[in-house]
């Protein structure tokens, strides 16, 4: 027993000697600071440098020696913009907040999409540490140049939706479509399937979105596991992406069946996130949809019937489509809907928690020529 608890510490000792090694690397600086030194050495009230710390998502260390010079520099850095009136204090801790999290969901990200490489060693007998150094080392520049690169491309597509935005409320509180996807059953689904199963699924179910999505103009704004949030300025976008996710999933034996909901309106956005009635009511539209269908609620359908993607007479009724085709000198039964590119169908007004009585359409596809 001796013997198995001392070999257990050894082991537990180099796993802490690896760990030390790669977050030198990583962090290409040695711990040196305790928090209240670092906050001394950058001239940073240590109460400003405690919320900061906090607000990137990392935990209290009391004293311990665990900061670099690259955590002063970056303490330094981030009250230099507040003391330079930039920004202001509570500015700087939402800058921290929000990149903290992005940054730890994105390195857990890399994590896992690495961890195959970490756990099936290149040679017989080599540990996982032993491979982790290597393969950091040589992934962390390359990793690192193209971070930048993929956020000063999307600090661009952000700015120039701001300067384009006609007022300054269109920033904050705009409208536009919100769309959410939504797998059926997947809380079923996740107790019968293994978990490797189940990550493969969330993992083709988040891709095959998220690709469809961007391609198509829109922006995914937050993944679920089994659902996922996205915007667009135009409804018809939003349409086709919706109507597109729903027949790529369908035609995919392995994913269970999608329902999409649809809202049109203003929308409060803060920190990458998107809140209010409209985004409220297109989750509830979510949860009633069909399965394979796509729901959407009447500004929605208001606003693909001005845009001339769907025809005056399907938000009437069918009357006033007979009573034109009869004005236009043509058989009753003609569709004078032609060539639009969606058709609606009115559901059963019913009321939704927290929005009072909500009349739904069903969104499809028109096909011409059937």
């Amino acid at each position: 027993m001796a013997e198995d608890g001392s070999g257990g510490d050894k082991a537990d000792a180099d796993d802490q000697t690896v760990a030390l090694d790669l977050e030198r690397l990583i962090l290409d600086a040695p711990r040196r600071y305790t928090p209240y030194q670092a906050a001394r050495a950058a001239d940073v009230p240590m109460e400003l440098a405690t919320r900061f710390w906090r607000a990137m998502g990392f935990p209290d260390i009391g004293q311990s020696r665990a900061l670099t010079d690259g955590d002063v520099i970056a303490l330094r850095r981030l009250a230099g913009l507040v003391e330079s009136g930039l920004l202001s204090e509570s500015m700087a801790i939402q800058v921290a907040r929000s990149t903290g999290q992005t940054t730890a969901r994105l390195a857990g990200w890399q994590m896992d999409t690495f961890l195959d490489s970490l756990t099936q060693a290149v040679e017989p007998g080599l540990t996982r540490a032993d491979v982790a150094y290597p393969l950091v080392e040589l992934l962390l520049p390359e990793l690192e140049q193209f971070l930048v690169y993929v956020w000063r491309r999307q600090l661009a597509a952000v700015t120039g939706r701001v300067v384009q935005a006609a007022e300054d409320a269109e920033i904050t509180s705009g409208r536009l479509a919100v769309g959410f996807a939504d797998l059926v059953g997947f809380t079923r689904l996740s107790r019968r399937l293994e978990e490797e199963e189940l990550g493969e699924l969330v993992e083709t179910f988040e891709n095959t979105c998220s690709d469809l999505i961007a391609g198509l103009g829109g922006r995914v704004i937050k993944t679920l596991g089994d659902e996922i949030l996205y915007v667009s300025e135009d409804p018809v976008t939003a349409a086709e992406i919706a109507l597109g996710l729903v027949e790529t999933l369908a035609g995919d034996d392995t994913m269970p069946e999608l329902r999409v909901g649809l809202a049109f309106g203003t929308v409060t956005s803060r920190m990458g996130d998107v809140f209010g009635t409209t985004v409220n009511l297109a989750s509830r539209l979510t949860s009633i949809a069909p399965k394979d269908a796509v729901l959407i609620d009447g500004e929605f359908a208001a606003a693909l019937e001005q845009n001339g993607s769907v025809a005056p007479t399907e938000l009437e009724g069918p009357d006033l489509a007979e009573a034109l085709s009869a004005a236009a000198g043509l058989p009753v039964g003609v569709d004078v809907n032609a060539g639009h590119r969606f058709r609606l169908q009115p559901m059963w007004r019913r009321p939704v928690r927290g929005l009072g009585l909500v009349e739904p359409w069903l969104l499809s596809r028109r096909v011409h020529g059937g």
